[in-house]
């Protein structure tokens, strides 16, 4: 090996195969890895493309941004993964479940930690304006055994398509836990979500707007389950009909994954009360793939 105080010339030619030996002594090999990968591909993509000094200035300056914007509320790095379609390719190649198990999607930059619990059929939109909307079914194992005590974290949009973390509050909106009960069962009461634009007075709605590629995405709720014993679920369910079911700007929308939301006439609810207003009902069934022994 060359002494590190010999000099040694590093040409257009050599460059990749110098720093990928140097980045080889990571002392983890699967850091070691990702970091020499990274390197032929970043250095492939700069020779295919015969990347300009103004152009690399250009990145390193959006990048700069991009962490600039972000904070606790805004995770602008995970929005740029979601728009450039590798957040979802990661969720699929780390969740190859089962025929029949529920698909996962993206986790999206609008999730916030410790929401309120609440019981069954329990209202999350509390003082928030919208139709009402009723969500409920059972959980399940694939072989259809229900699953008891199954937590779900659950948030969304309002009816004008904004998230709790895009406007001035104090205390949780539109997102809470629900846990299944002995036979499975769960029911949720929230609003009807409205499909939105995604942030776009940032560096990924700068680039967005560099293209025909549409912004917006469907009407949805998020939820996240870990029950132990099974897989996790990182999921949505989408409105059926909803606009931009085929263009979701995050590429999230898969067909089993999509519920018919059925309008109702005031009177009896899901949850054993009643509505006196006109109410939207949901009905799925999350269906959980156990974890390989």
């Amino acid at each position: 090996m060359t002494s590190s105080t010999t000099p040694r010339t590093v040409t257009e030619e050599t460059i990749t195969d110098v720093a990928v030996e140097r980045w080889a002594t990571a002392h983890d090999p699967r850091t070691a890895e990702l970091l020499t990968s990274l390197v032929r591909h970043l250095h492939a993509f700069a020779r295919e493309t015969q990347l300009t000094e103004a152009e690399w200035m250009a990145a390193i300056r959006w990048l700069t941004r991009t962490g600039q914007i972000s904070d606790d509320k805004r995770e602008e790095f995970i929005l740029a993964s979601d728009v450039l379609g590798l957040s979802m390719l990661v969720v699929q190649q780390n969740n190859r479940l089962q025929e029949g198990a529920t698909p996962a999607t993206v986790l999206g930059p609008f999730f916030i930690d410790e929401s309120p619990s609440l019981g069954f059929g329990g209202d999350m939109s509390d003082g928030v304006e919208g139709t009402p909307l009723y969500v409920h079914g059972v959980v399940r194992s694939l072989d259809g055994t229900p699953v008891a005590d199954a937590e779900m974290d659950v948030w969304q949009a309002d009816a004008e398509g904004a998230y709790e973390s895009q406007l001035d509050v104090d205390e949780a909106r539109l997102r809470a836990k629900y846990r299944s009960r002995d036979d499975g069962s769960y029911c949720l009461r929230t609003i009807a979500p409205k499909g939105y634009a995604i942030p776009m007075d940032g560096p990924v709605g700068e680039l967005i707007h560099a293209t025909d590629i549409s912004w917006m995405r469907p009407a949805h709720v998020h939820f996240w389950m870990a029950v132990p014993g099974y897989e996790p679920l990182i999921t949505h369910l989408f409105q059926e009909g909803a606009e931009y079911l085929g263009t979701d700007v995050v590429y999230g929308v898969k067909e089993e994954l999509i519920v018919r939301f059925v309008e109702r006439d005031p009177g009896p609810t899901p949850d054993g009360g009643s509505s006196d207003v006109p109410w939207l009902e949901a009905e799925y069934d999350f269906v959980l793939q156990a974890v390989s022994s």
